[in-house]
């Protein structure tokens, strides 16, 4: 039986090893055609800390209140790490009883779960600065034992977690927990949960558009960041990034219909056939060509470069590529075979023998739909956020 540890690299080729995880549990964000690193470049620009995965914003707290009760004691690494994960399956009751369903990480595997909450919040703690400890959550089960501080009155999670806590692992000004957290929780921040949060933001990361609209309290229900009601009132910067988000993420939906597209006559499945066709078409027609026309790329990797994504020259050239044929073929790319080898070749090269055009056990495989849904580089997760943030009270 093999399994996948955790080795403590450093902090960004941990979230790599994060986000290539994320992609095996949600399907449709699969990253089929390599663009996951520019995608991620412009997540992080803007909505840093964040993740499709994460889900209410008070995990932020809940996660650094749960480990300081695992703070002082003389246990062992093993022992740290099942009360850990007790704790945690622990906190799923709690927001239960306390009248949360949505959100609730473990809702529904209650005991067997296995993605833990503090694995999903562990990158975004670190990168607000609320987290001060420098490696992962594993390596401080291991360092702990040697951080004991003295311990006073019963050894009772709660009570112990309310005691000052050792240095060096969390935000010194990490507000109190409710009492409580473990019988009842819910999601709600209060006003000085939610100032705490704006202020690691805007000390950690004072210029990205996450935290202009945390402190502003902006929670915009639009769809997509580029139809922000605010948008004109973004920096500059932030203006840039989203209007180059907008234009990648429009233009290159079309490649993932094409390869979707492909798969479906490799099936010999009319009705997906038709279907992918109609998307393509409506795809096409969507298209502001006078914009992608002007659009410069060069611009586009200089504002988007970011130190924890490498976006490789493939990426480059495939990007290039099928923006040019996108423009010159419209509606007729369905057709085009420079598309289609293009589109093959690409997932050939990142997929080598595991690639559906080779391999017919991956394409029996493919469920339908593969990296179709389009970028939106967080958003709706930093709205969720921004909303929680807004509604503190």
């Amino acid at each position: 039986m093999s399994s996948l540890a955790w080795i403590d690299f450093d902090e960004a080729e941990r979230q790599r090893v994060q986000r290539i995880m994320e992609f095996f549990k949600e399907r449709d964000s699969r990253d089929e055609l390599g663009l996951g690193a520019i995608r991620d470049s412009i997540a992080d620009h803007l909505f840093p800390g964040t993740s499709t995965i994460q889900t209410r914003l008070r995990y932020m707290l809940f996660i650094p209140w749960l480990y300081r009760m695992l703070e002082g004691g003389n246990e062992s690494e093993d022992r740290l790490r099942s009360r850990a994960r007790n704790l945690e399956i622990r906190l799923s009751y709690s927001l239960r009883a306390g009248g949360e369903h949505g959100g609730v990480i473990g809702r529904d595997a209650g005991e067997n779960l296995k993605r833990l909450p503090s694995w999903v919040y562990w990158a975004g703690l670190g990168a607000w600065g609320i987290r001060l400890f420098p490696g992962s959550a594993d390596s401080l089960f291991v360092a702990l034992p040697g951080m004991r501080r003295p311990t006073v009155g019963p050894d009772d999670d709660e009570v112990s977690s309310r005691r000052p806590a050792t240095s060096g692992i969390w935000h010194s000004g990490l507000p109190n927990q409710p009492e409580g957290l473990l019988e009842r929780a819910n999601f709600n921040l209060t006003k000085d949960e939610a100032q705490f949060i704006k202020d690691r933001l805007k000390a950690t990361h004072p210029d990205a558009l996450l935290t202009k609209l945390a402190t502003s309290g902006s929670h915009a229900e639009c769809d997509n960041i580029w139809e922000h009601p605010e948008l004109d009132s973004f920096s500059n910067r932030a203006r840039r990034l989203v209007d180059h988000g907008e234009k990648f993420s429009q233009a290159m939906h079309g490649g993932a219909l094409l390869y979707n597209l492909q798969l479906s006559e490799l099936r010999e499945n009319d009705d997906m056939v038709e279907s992918y066709r109609n998307l393509i078409e409506n795809w096409a027609d969507e298209l502001d060509h006078a914009a992608l026309s002007a659009w410069s790329l060069d611009e586009f990797w200089n504002e988007i470069e970011h130190t924890a994504h490498r976006v490789k020259s493939g990426a480059r050239q495939f990007v290039t590529r099928w923006l040019n044929l996108a423009l010159e073929h419209g509606k007729r790319i369905v057709t085009s075979s420079d598309a289609r080898q293009l589109v093959e070749r690409r997932e050939r090269q990142l997929k080598s023998a595991r690639s559906r055009f080779a391999n017919s056990a991956a394409l029996e495989r493919w469920g339908g739909s593969s990296g179709v849904k389009r970028f939106d580089y967080r958003w709706p997760r930093a709205k969720s956020h921004l909303k929680d943030i807004a509604n503190a009270g």
